[in-house]
């Protein structure tokens, strides 16, 4: 009886545990959300825009910069960037104001995909239909708990 008692809850645990880890992405992505592979810096791109990365509520380090690569404006965040691997649903978005709030609010950002690793160098296509004047910062958002990790205010 009593292995019958342990055996039943064994599986309610598994089945528990496995049912979590299915609805972390339950939100499909739109097209402007699918992630660009990090690509090798091109001879012809301009800065037109950086920052540094600061702590917001997890420890987020490196720098951030808007390229003109080709025609196409692309971000890229730096060699030594680096945020918390704690987020299970981490996005890189562009924010209407310098610092971003905790908790953030749709139609104040735009989404550039989702955080293709917690370090390292690697680029984002930002759209075309976005106007880098309405957005003043970089920030890595975890979008499941709506929690900033860090952000990075882009100044000229």
């Amino acid at each position: 009886m009593r292995l019958n008692y342990f055996t039943m809850l064994g599986a309610v645990l598994v089945l528990t545990l496995s049912s979590c880890g299915a609805t972390l992405t339950n939100q499909p992505l739109t097209q402007a959300e699918q992630p660009t592979a990090a690509e090798p810096i091109a001879q012809n791109q301009n800065a037109i825009r950086s920052g540094t990365f600061v702590k917001a509520e997890h420890p987020t380090t490196g720098t951030a910069q808007i390229v003109t690569r080709d025609g196409k404006q692309v971000l890229e965040l730096d060699q030594v960037f680096e945020t918390s691997s704690q987020g299970p649903d981490l996005y890189v978005i562009l924010y209407r104001t310098e610092a971003p709030p905790a908790s953030i609010e749709e139609g104040d950002y735009v989404s550039l995909g989702r955080l293709q690793k917690f370090n390292g160098a690697q680029s984002y296509l930002i759209p075309d239909d976005v106007k880098l004047e309405d957005y003043k910062s970089v920030s890595i958002w975890c979008r499941q708990f709506n929690a900033t990790f860090g952000y990075a205010a882009l100044s000229s």
